[in-house]
C-alpha cells in the first residue's frame, strides 16, 4: 500500500506481517507466494476509504514488517515462529490467536471460509490448515460462543462435520443462508459478538473462484466481491484486535492476478476498520 517498512514495530499503531507458508495445504501449494503477490497488487491501494469515511494512515502509524521467518519442512516450528514474531510485534493463524489470546483473553472470532477448519485431524496430523480453529477452541483462544463462520459450502465428509459445533455452540452462516437472507442479515449476527477482543480471519476461498481462482482449496458458488467488501466493512463498531487474509496461492491466480488484488483490498479494509477504533 505503500507504506513505509519498518524493522520492528515499536510506534506503530498496526504492523503488517507476511506469512509465506502453504506446508499444511492438503491439496494445492503455492501460498508461499502470496504475501509477495499481496504485496504487489497493494500499490494500486489509495489512502482514503470512502465507504467507511476514513484515512486509516493519517489516523494509524502503520507500515510493512516483512515476513515471518518460517520453517518450510515443519509446521510445528513455523507455529512457534509465527508465534514468537507476533508476541514481538503484538499485534499462520493459530500462532498468531495464541499470542493474542496472552494479552487479550478468550478472543471472539469472525471465520469467513468455504471451510469449516474444525477437523480434528489429517493425515495423522493435527495441524493442517483443517484444523487450527478447533485447536483454538481446544486451548481456549478463543470463545466458541462467539464465534460466526461466514459463508461455508461444499462437499463435507459427513453430517457429523459439525458436531463440533454443535457441541460448543458456534454459529455458521452457510452460503445459501448469506445469499437468501442478505448480507444486512449476516451483519445483524455479528451484533451479538460486541462486548469483547474480536479476531477476523478471511480465508480467500469464501469467494467464489470466479472472483477468487487462486486459493489451495476453491469452492464453487461463494461471495462475490463486492459481498465480501459489504461483510468485512459490517465490523465496524467490533473491538478488532487483529485480523488475517489466508491462503491466497499465486500460482493459480487469473489474469491481472485478481486474487492476490481482491485480498489487497481486504486487508486495506480491515486496517480502515482499525483505523475507526482510534
Amino acid at each position: 500500500m505503500l507504506l513505509p517498512a519498518a524493522a520492528s514495530a515499536k510506534g506503530l499503531d498496526v504492523a503488517l506481517l507476511g506469512i509465506p507458508y502453504d506446508g499444511g495445504t492438503s491439496y494445492r501449494t503455492g501460498a508461499r507466494f502470496g504475501p509477495r503477490a499481496v504485496r504487489e497488487q497493494s500499490s494500486l491501494i489509495r489512502p482514503w476509504n470512502p465507504v467507511l469515511k476514513v484515512h486509516p494512515f493519517e489516523r494509524l502509524r502503520v507500515a510493512d514488517c516483512g515476513d515471518v521467518d518460517v520453517v518450510p519442512i515443519s509446521i510445528e516450528r513455523t507455529l512457534a515462529a509465527i508465534e514468537a514474531r507476533v508476541d514481538e510485534v503484538i499485534a499462520d493463524t493459530l500462532g498468531i490467536l495464541r499470542a493474542l489470546a496472552r494479552r487479550h483473553g478468550r478472543l471472539g472470532l469472525v471465520h469467513f471460509d468455504a471451510h469449516p477448519d474444525t477437523w480434528d485431524e489429517y493425515f495423522g496430523s493435527k495441524f493442517f490448515h483443517g484444523t487450527p480453529f478447533r485447536r483454538a477452541v481446544e486451548e481456549n483462544l478463543i470463545d466458541p460462543r462467539r464465534m460466526i463462520q461466514v459463508g461455508i459450502r461444499g462437499p463435507l465428509y459427513g453430517s457429523e462435520d459439525f458436531e463440533f459445533h454443535d457441541r460448543h455452540g458456534i454459529e455458521v452462516a452457510r452460503i445459501e443462508t448469506v445469499k437468501e437472507q442478505g448480507t444486512a442479515w449476516v451483519a445483524e449476527r455479528f451484533a451479538r459478538l460486541r462486548g469483547g477482543p474480536v479476531y477476523c480471519s478471511f480465508d480467500i476461498d469464501a469467494l467464489d473462484p470466479a472472483f477468487a481462482p487462486g486459493t489451495g482449496t476453491p469452492e464453487v458458488g461463494g461471495l462475490t466481491s463486492y459481498e465480501a467488501l459489504v461483510l468485512v466493512r459490517a465490523l465496524a463498531g467490533q473491538s478488532l484486535v487483529g485480523a488475517d487474509v489466508v491462503e491466497v496461492s499465486p500460482p493459480y491466480d487469473g489474469p491481472g492476478q485478481i486474487t492476490a488484488l481482491m485480498a489487497a483490498n481486504l486487508l486495506f479494509e480491515l486496517v480502515s476498520l482499525l483505523a475507526l477504533q482510534k
